[in-house]
């Protein structure tokens, strides 16, 4: 067993939800947020130190349709092109029941719970494991108390409706604050370290 620390990205509205009431890409409550200097500095805080991303399918389709060419974009904000230089490099490992063929370069596919391939993760290899923002992910690691750190940034909205992250029914468990900052919009950005 390595000492590799799980870590989990997700950004949510000020009641809590991923989304709003009109499904997965309902994220108006999330977006305008993303672009700020608040956010570009969690983003970068975020991949720092990490070696591995931890992807649900959708994630990964979205993601490969975006960050790539953001890498190679000299007019890109630097923090963006950081990332998606990072997520480009990165050994990426994807869960996925239907996909068949890696979609991206250093990729693999695997059918298996989340649990079970963060298990085999942390028993090889350096540098921490980063969920970013894939849920279908995140849910069932905090549910087995796997995660090691959340990044949370929270928007100043109230969607009303939506999907959560934190549902009933979770492990009990207790976080530190390690970091905080409030974006000019009143977005904040949070950093919780797992105390075990």
């Amino acid at each position: 067993m390595t000492d590799r620390k799980v870590r989990a990205n997700i950004s949510l509205s000020l009641d809590g939800h991923y989304n709003g009431p009109g499904g997965p890409n309902d994220l108006a409550a999330i977006v305008p947020y993303a672009v700020t200097d608040t956010a570009r500095d969690h983003l970068t805080r975020i991949w720092e130190g990490a070696t591995t991303a931890l992807l649900g399918r959708k994630n990964a389709e979205g993601f490969l349709g975006y960050w790539p060419p953001v890498a190679d974009d000299e007019n890109a904000d630097p923090r963006d092109r950081g990332y998606a230089k990072w997520l480009v490099d990165a050994e990426k490992v994807v869960l996925s029941t239907t996909l068949t063929e890696a979609p991206w370069e250093r990729t693999r596919i695997v059918n298996a719970p989340a649990a079970d391939v963060v298990a085999e993760l942390k028993t090889s290899g350096t540098g921490d494991i980063l969920v970013n923002n894939s849920t279908t992910v995140i849910k069932p690691l905090l549910q087995a108390d796997l995660l090691d750190r959340l990044y949370l940034m929270i928007t100043p909205e109230i969607t009303g409706g939506g999907e959560r992250l934190f549902t009933d029914g979770l492990p009990a468990s207790k976080w530190t604050l390690t970091h905080q900052e409030t974006g000019k919009l009143g977005e904040l950005a949070l950093i919780y370290d797992r105390t075990r």
